[in-house]
């Protein structure tokens, strides 16, 4: 299944897709509520969300103004140096375990809103990554039975702002400039894509340049992996995200390095679930 959250109107909705339109389920069931959380929770089944919508009028997606998938995660978890070509391009070494860092919430904008390139820097970066919504919850999940734990997949910028990035050891400020970080906006379920979200090309570009194109098979540390590992050390909840890397081609590693320019139009594209599309601008014109 495929959805989608965001406004149609005046009011957030979760919205079930069928190819390029979308049926309202928040209007047909109130308790379903103004973001996936319900749904991850189990409070309906697939086929009674799949009855429900037959109920619904359809309307075209191009009319939802979409929201964040889940309004306030509990966890938003990120995978750093996932992709070897990507270790190589930062002359990095492999790491014998997943390089996790995290996320705010303010950091985070629904795939259509502006991504807002800081006035006290130039290096906005981007980074195409796949995103996993966690389901079910649990502690010391083992690794064959880590992908019943996963609710849906959705396309991810993991905007990073390099100088601040590299002022520390730690990454926190670079990965947590407010409006940096894109997500949607659609979430498909494990069942339309391959196991663990592999074999699926992953893209990232302006305009008619490529600036990212590769394939979630080179992740080095799998979906299954990287779930075993984050609950090793903390209970994952519903509704979590986890961004499982990028590939090689961002743009500090560029000879020049080519950084987002305020009027640019940035997408992420992941095959089968979607494209993350997102304007830049520069902070200063926010408050003109």
């Amino acid at each position: 299944m495929r959805y989608i959250v965001g406004e149609s109107g005046l009011t957030k909705a979760v919205f079930l897709v069928t190819g390029e339109s979308a049926v309202n389920l928040t209007v047909l069931d109130e308790t379903i509520g103004e973001d996936l959380i319900a749904i991850i929770r189990g409070m309906r089944s697939e086929p009674e969300l799949k009855e429900l919508s037959e109920k619904g009028p359809k309307i075209p997606i191009s009319e939802i103004i979409p929201a964040l998938p889940i309004a306030k995660p509990g966890k938003i978890i990120c995978l750093g140096l996932n992709y070897l070509d990507h270790i190589k391009e930062g002359g990095r070494d492999i790491s014998e375990y997943p390089v996790f860092f995290m996320r705010s919430i303010t950091s985070m904008i629904p795939s259509g809103a502006p991504m807002v390139k800081p006035s006290c820097s130039e290096q906005l970066d981007y980074e195409a990554e796949m995103m996993v919504v966690i389901s079910k919850g649990g502690r010391h999940i083992k690794e064959a039975e880590a992908l019943d734990h996963v609710f849906g997949y959705t396309t991810f910028n993991d905007g990073s702002v390099r100088d601040y990035q590299k002022k520390t050891h730690q990454w926190t400020p670079g990965k947590n400039f407010d409006a940096t970080g894109p997500i949607g906006p659609v979430v498909v379920t494990p069942d339309e894509l391959p196991e663990g979200g592999e074999e699926l090309k992953i893209e990232c570009r302006v305009g008619d340049e490529i600036l990212q194109s590769s394939t979630t098979s080179d992740m080095i540390w799998s979906v299954k992996q990287t779930i075993a590992a984050v609950s090793e050390y903390s209970t994952l909840e519903p509704g979590d995200l986890i961004a499982m890397g990028t590939p090689p081609g961002v743009g500090m590693a560029r000879k020049p390095p080519r950084y987002l320019r305020p009027g640019e139009i940035v997408e992420v594209e992941i095959e089968n679930i979607g494209i993350c599309r997102n304007s830049i601008v520069a902070e200063e014109d926010l408050d003109a």
